[in-house]
């Protein structure tokens, strides 16, 4: 473009030249070797720019004919430099696609056509074909001679790298992976590994100290960098928090300003408070941090804060949690624990069956078993308890990469993973789980109960007589059919016996309505008799 506009600005002052020339006419005279030559000045001035312009014409041919060898041999060249990139572009891809064959073909023509100390890639080109073809020795050479080439030694050093960690050589691939973070910080894989090579060691000053500040990057690149902060400060006052309380809690409220919302963190720092007796900060804290994500391991902690409290005590507190977080499955569970054990079972069954109606699972359901036990010692409700447990979702846990853990781990065990925890339902074994917030399976569930235990008079003995009895429960008659041993006959009459064959109850789906007032008041007397009348 600029040649061109420098041509164009030319061929305008030439025309501007002849043109002032052409308004100024003039004669010239010339007189060499006695020869006298007149001319117009126009004239004059034409056969100048003619002389020059052979002169450059001439100039151009003389230089073409004397370099033309040169540009012979250097077109030659180039073409060849473009069949062996072409080559190796091609011999890449075939790599990258898996053709072994491919890829062979193409290194051998592209080494007939580049040279490799002009072009690394095709120790790439090599080293991938190695690779393909299982000849895992030569591709390891091929990544060390890289790594020892200034231009190629990130490209070498995560070869070596993916190379240790498919052996499971985890110090040589560390050791890789820091040699690369050192040589070139700006590499994110480098980075991440000796990251989480040292979260694993559970070097967290180092870890942090290669974290970094990280001011530079986009948003979303700081928010990452935040959230791995958070985690490492929360691992570190973790570790110290048996040693150092103090130090742990400032671990933990310095993660806490860049993630409010971090339940580990709160944990830490709220025992850490409780460790130097300063209840009132740990119950903020924890209060804080309940109302924003009503987390289970908040409420217990908060519940039984402190270990001289008595049951009492601990049922306000619970109390407190729920008035805080009304409607809360947490919440409710945790009201509930408190009410068992001061022996409130009223209060307890009320608010279990309520914490199972907004999330059945696991545990409530053995609560609820435990409160049958506690109150009424009834086997039969007990086991209908505990079936609708195994039926029920399990509990939120830890989970990371298929496994739970009781408390949160910075790095995975399984992968070595930093930040792999996550508070969430561990998958069941069973198949169909009952729907997260399906208030119908706990209302069918309270609804099938078995009703109480029934002494009732010895009944005749037959050989394999079903004795039948008709129990009132919520003013329906509900019929509960039981076996008894067999027994030598004696004076059967059809007037003692009728014979029944009341089919065995199917199981009953998990669905149904809340309220079970049990059984009808007098139903059963005081001395262990039913009050009502066998068929």
């Amino acid at each position: 473009m600029i040649r061109i506009l420098v041509f164009a600005l030319f061929v305008l002052a030439l025309a501007a030249g002849f043109a002032w020339l052409a308004d100024r006419p003039g004669e010239l005279s010339i007189i060499w070797q006695g020869q006298r030559a007149d001319m117009s000045l126009m004239v004059a001035a034409t056969l100048v720019v003619s002389l020059v312009a052979a002169v450059m014409f001439s100039w151009w041919i003389v230089r073409v004919v004397w370099t033309s060898p040169h540009s012979i041999q250097r077109y030659f060249r180039a073409r060849k430099r473009d069949r062996g990139y072409q080559a190796l572009s091609t011999g890449l891809i075939a790599a990258g696609a898996g053709d072994a064959a491919g890829a062979r073909k193409m290194l051998g023509r592209t080494k007939g056509l580049l040279s490799a100390d002009q072009e690394p890639l095709i120790h790439l080109l090599e080293a991938q074909a190695a690779m393909i073809e299982g000849r895992y020795d030569d591709a390891r050479r091929k990544f060390e001679l890289m790594a020892d080439d200034p231009e190629t030694r990130e490209l070498g050093l995560r070869g070596l790298y993916l190379e240790a960690r498919r052996l499971g050589a985890n110090e040589a691939a560390r050791q890789y992976a820091e040699r690369a973070a050192e040589k070139a910080p700006q590499l994110p894989w480098a980075a991440e590994a000796a990251l989480e090579y040292r979260s694993e060691a559970g070097d967290w000053d180092e870890a942090l100290k290669l974290l970094g500040d990280g001011r530079s990057g986009s948003a979303e690149e700081k928010k990452t960098h935040a959230r791995r902060k958070v985690v490492l400060l929360t691992a570190r006052a973790a570790a110290r928090l048996d040693a150092d309380p103090k130090g742990a809690r400032e671990d933990a409220q310095q993660a806490l300003k860049l993630g409010e919302t971090f339940v580990p963190a709160g944990l830490i720092a709220a025992k850490a408070y409780l460790r130097e007796d300063n209840l009132r900060k740990a119950a903020a804290i924890l209060e804080k941090l309940w109302k924003a994500t009503a987390h289970g391991d908040v409420a217990k902690l908060y519940v039984r804060a402190r270990s001289g409290d008595s049951a009492t005590d601990r049922l306000k507190r619970a109390e407190k949690l729920e008035a805080m977080r009304p409607n809360n499955a947490e919440a409710l569970h945790a009201v509930a624990e408190a009410a068992l054990e001061t022996r409130d079972f009223a209060l307890a069954r009320t608010k279990a069956e309520a914490a199972a109606r907004l999330s059945p699972r696991e545990s409530t359901f053995l609560l609820l078993a435990d409160i049958e036990d506690a109150e009424t010692g009834d086997q039969g409700r007990i086991r209908h308890w505990m079936n609708q447990a195994l039926k029920a979702p399990r509990d939120p846990a830890w989970t990371a990469d298929g496994i739970t853990a009781p408390e949160w781990r910075a790095v995975s065990p399984v992968t070595g993973r930093l930040d792999a925890f996550e508070w969430k339902t561990p998958v069941s074994p069973l198949d169909g789980p009952v729907e997260e917030g399906s208030t119908a399976a706990v209302d069918e569930a309270i609804r099938t109960l078995p009703p109480l235990a029934i002494e009732s008079r010895p009944a005749t003995p037959v050989e394999e007589v079903a004795k039948v009895e008709t129990v009132e429960v919520a003013q329906k008659p509900v019929v509960v059919a039981t076996v008894v041993e067999a027994a030598p006959v004696k004076d059967v009459t059809p007037e003692t016996i009728k014979e029944a064959a009341v089919p065995e109850e199917e199981e009953r789906p998990f669905f149904g309505l809340p309220d079970d007032p049990g059984v009808k008041e007098g139903a059963v007397k005081r001395d262990g008799t039913s009050g009502f009348r066998l068929f």
